[in-house]
């Protein structure tokens, strides 16, 4: 059952992506890009409340208020699966992803995507990855937009950590904004490598803002990633191993 209602999302999901970013794409290079932002992740509302509609995957979401309302922040986040991805979009308007890029190369789906001026990443090249990541995530803090990045690089099942890398904490260092942590247990009911959905409710927190200013890189990627860490075993239930250093 769980599969097939998870073949109607994609159907709705892919029906409605065509459409939309065909017509997005279209009319958005005529705005700016605050403007571009919200049309082309309009569809984002579409896709999640999709999702309960299919898959009875719903949403709770803790700790909003400690989201910034003014200035840019550097947004962490684990990685288990795409809902993230999605979702992030509507929690911090706007923002600029970190993502890797190759997915500027998915039809429809990367093609608006890179209308909204990503940090995309070349992963084989990791010295200049993070270069382009320092000097591009700082041009976009300097705007006022917030810079999300998932520092494990990939998605992992629920229960394994990765590590997670510093570039964050680099970032708000160089910039001289506050790193917001923010964690969910999205793979329990959307597996990174898995078609199906499990009907529940994804439980997203989003911790206090991490100080950056006249701190080390090694301060701020501990706090912030010492709570990331905490969070994940409790939503989890799991002890894990910590990776933070």
């Amino acid at each position: 059952m769980n599969t097939l209602r998870a073949g109607l999302y994609y159907i709705g999901f892919y029906v409605a992506t065509i459409i939309y970013s065909s017509l997005a794409m279209l009319i958005a290079p005529l705005f700016s890009f605050r403007q571009r932002f919200y049309l082309i992740t309009g569809i984002n509302f579409f896709y999640i409340h999709w999702l309960r509609i299919c898959c009875g995957v719903k949403v709770n979401v803790e700790g909003r208020e400690n989201l910034p309302k003014e200035g840019a922040f550097v947004a962490i986040a684990n990685h288990q699966s795409e809902w993230e991805t999605i979702y992030f979009q509507i929690l911090i308007r706007p923002q600029c992803i970190v993502l890797k890029k190759e997915l500027l190369k998915i039809p429809f789906f990367g093609w608006a995507l890179g209308l909204l001026n990503p940090i995309a990443i070349d992963r084989s090249q990791r010295r200049g990855a993070l270069k382009q990541l320092l000097g591009q995530g700082k041009a976009r803090l300097e705007e006022g937009i917030p810079v999300s990045i998932f520092p494990q690089g990939t998605r992992l099942p629920v229960g394994e950590r990765g590590k997670f890398n510093k570039g964050g904490a680099m970032l708000a260092a160089s910039a001289g904004v506050p790193v917001v942590p923010i964690v969910h247990d999205a793979g329990k009911y959307w597996p990174g490598k898995s078609f199906a959905k499990t009907p529940g409710t994804i439980t997203l927190r989003i911790g206090k803002p991490v100080a950056s200013q006249d701190r080390t890189v090694d301060e701020i990627h501990q706090e912030s990633v010492g709570w990331l860490l905490a969070q994940m075993d409790e939503l989890e239930g799991v002890s894990s191993v910590d990776t933070a250093a």
